[in-house]
C-alpha cells in the first residue's frame, strides 16, 4: 500500500537508528490541490501520533496545498484542523461556469474556517511545528490580472522553462513567509531571488491564500501587508514539488508525497527533467503505491480536473472514498515504524 523511498544518507541513518521521529527536522508539503487527499491519513497519523510528543522543532515547508496543510498542522489541535481542511475542501462546489472571483471567494471562506479565531496566533506561536509558506511574486506580464496579458506571460514562462528553468527567475521571485523564530534558508541551482518575511497576524492569512492562488483559476494577491508591492501567486509556480537545498541541514527531511517522481516547478509537470538527487540525500518519501491507487475509484488519485470531468455527486463520493482509504497508508507506516524494517525501502536516485 505504501512505498518508501530514501536518499542514500537517509537510508543509512534509518538502517542504523530506525524510524525515530526525532531524526526528522524538516517536512515538505507539495503543491497539487486535491492530490493531497491521498495523504490525509498520513497527516493525521504523523501529527496525532508520530510527532505528538515531540520536543524539538520541525520545520514545515509547503507551497499551495502543502502550505494549506501545514497551516492546519501547526495549530494546537492539528488533527482537528487538518480534518476541517479535508472536509471543507473535499465538499467544495462551484457554479457551472465559476470564474476566478467565485473560486477565490470560496478559498477565502475555506481558509477562514480552517484558521478560525485562534489559528493565526497558534501558528505564529507554535514552538515546535514551524510553518513556512512558499509564494511566487510575479513580474512583467505575469503580474497582470487581465486574462490576455497573463496568459501571454504564462506561455512565455513555459517556453523559458523548456529552455532553462533558471530563466523563470526573470519573471518570478520566491518569497518564504516563515515562523518568526525560524532560521531556515533555501537555495537552488537556478539563482531564484529568495526573500524571507516573518509571519504575523497581518500577513499570515493573505500569504497563505497567495501560496495557493493558481494563475487564471484564482485571482492573484496584490500587495501583501508588510511585503514589497506587487502581485503574489501560487508558490508551486517555482516550487511545485521542490528542488531545494535546505539549511541548516541538521537532520532528515520527511516528505509524504503523492508521486515518486517529484518535479521542481509547475512548468516541469510534463517534462522529463529530474530534480537534483543531491538535494534528496537526506530525504524519506512516503508515497501511495500503485497497488493503493488501483484500489481507488477510477484507479487514480484526485486532481483539479475532477471539478470539470465529473458531476458533483460523483466527485464528492469519490473524494470521500479517497479520504477514508488514505488511512491504510497510515496503518502501513505505523507497521514500518513498529518493526523498523528497511529492506523494502527504495533508493532515491
Amino acid at each position: 500500500m505504501l512505498d518508501i523511498y530514501a536518499g542514500k544518507n537517509a537510508l543509512k541513518t534509518i538502517q542504523q537508528h530506525g524510524f525515530k521521529q526525532e531524526l526528522f527536522t524538516t517536512m515538505l508539503g507539495a503543491s497539487g490541490g486535491p492530490k493531497w487527499f491521498s495523504l490525509f491519513g498520513l497527516d493525521k497519523f504523523l501529527f496525532g501520533e508520530y510527532f505528538k510528543n515531540r520536543t524539538t522543532e520541525l520545520n514545515l515547508i509547503g507551497s499551495s496545498a502543502g502550505a494549506f496543510r501545514f497551516a492546519a498542522l501547526s495549530q494546537q489541535q492539528p488533527v482537528e484542523a487538518i480534518t476541517r481542511l479535508a472536509t471543507l475542501y473535499s465538499q467544495t462546489q462551484y457554479s457551472q461556469n465559476a470564474n476566478a472571483t467565485e473560486i477565490t471567494d470560496k478559498a477565502i471562506t475555506l481558509l477562514n474556517e480552517v484558521l478560525g479565531e485562534k489559528g493565526c496566533r497558534e501558528i505564529i506561536n507554535n514552538p515546535i511545528f514551524k510553518a513556512h509558506f512558499v509564494v511566487a511574486k510575479c513580474q512583467g506580464l505575469t503580474s497582470f490580472e487581465h486574462k490576455f496579458p497573463l496568459m501571454l506571460g504564462l506561455v512565455a514562462s513555459m517556453v523559458f522553462n523548456q529552455v532553462d528553468r533558471g530563466l523563470l527567475a526573470k519573471q518570478y521571485q520566491r518569497f518564504v513567509y516563515h515562523h518568526p523564530n525560524s532560521k531556515l534558508k533555501v537555495h537552488d541551482n537556478f539563482n531564484f531571488n529568495t526573500q524571507y518575511q516573518p509571519l504575523n497576524q497581518e500577513n499570515l492569512a493573505t500569504s497563505l491564500l497567495a501560496s495557493g492562488s493558481i494563475p487564471i483559476v484564482m485571482k492573484g494577491i496584490q500587495d501583501i501587508i508588510g511585503s514589497p508591492k506587487g502581485m503574489y501567486r501560487d508558490g508551486g509556480i517555482i516550487d511545485y514539488h521542490f528542488d531545494l537545498d535546505i539549511t541548516p541541514a541538521n537532520g532528515l527531511t520527511l516528505y509524504p508525497h503523492f508521486s515518486s517522481m517529484p518535479k521542481a516547478g509547475w512548468f516541469d509537470k510534463n517534462l522529463n527533467r529530474k530534480v537534483n538527487a543531491k538535494y534528496y540525500e537526506n530525504t524519506v518519501m512516503l508515497v501511495p503505491s500503485n497497488e493503493f491507487i488501483a484500489r481507488l475509484p477510477f484507479a487514480k488519485i484526485p486532481n483539479r480536473k475532477d471539478f470539470t470531468d465529473l458531476d458533483a455527486k460523483t466527485r464528492l463520493d469519490y473524494w470521500q472514498t479517497v479520504l477514508r482509504e488514505s488511512d491504510y497508508l497510515a496503518e502501513e507506516f505505523a507497521k514500518v515504524i513498529a518493526t523498523s524494517r528497511t529492506e523494502n525501502i527504495r533508493l532515491i536516485e
